[in-house]
């Protein structure tokens, strides 16, 4: 990779990081948050997001979504775990974009909104290994755990 291409992708990843820090870091400091609105206005497979409005699993609900979008964003302005965090990162925005309706997720998009937008970006971050472009992975794949557990490397290097 060019100079170029190498900061242009560490620009992507770091913006897309914070973005992803950002709207986890504000649902974990508000105490009021719940994802019970987002999941009681689903327009398809009401019955999965129904079931997760249960009062007994609505709690895990919130911990994991706040918590995913905190460390997925961690990981991606450090650079590190971005190709394990990226396929979760992608299962959480397809998780995202399936209650808001096919074929018309909003208002001003067909098929096509910013959850699939994000589901292609950390696709791509996790098939380039992006945590090994001005990112920590190339420190982390050169630990003394990675050397003793080689697979390590295709998740977290």
């Amino acid at each position: 990779m060019t100079k170029f291409q190498t900061i242009s992708l560490f620009l992507l990843r770091f913006t897309m990081g914070w973005m992803f820090f950002y709207a986890g870091i504000t649902k974990v400091i508000n105490p009021a948050w719940s994802a019970s609105g987002y999941l009681g206005n689903a327009k398809a497979f009401t019955g999965f997001y129904d079931w997760l409005l249960n009062p007994g699993i609505l709690p895990t609900v919130n911990f994991v979504n706040e918590w995913s979008l905190t460390l997925l964003g961690v990981s991606l302005i450090l650079g590190i775990g971005v190709r394990l965090s990226s396929f979760l990162g992608a299962l959480l925005m397809l998780l995202y974009y399936i209650p808001l309706g096919f074929p018309r997720p909003n208002p001003n998009a067909f098929i096509v909104d910013q959850h699939v937008i994000y589901i292609f970006v950390l696709f791509f971050f996790a098939s380039i290994k992006a945590g090994r472009f001005m990112g920590l992975e190339n420190w982390c794949s050169g630990l003394p755990i990675c050397s003793k557990f080689p697979k390590l490397r295709n998740w977290f290097g």
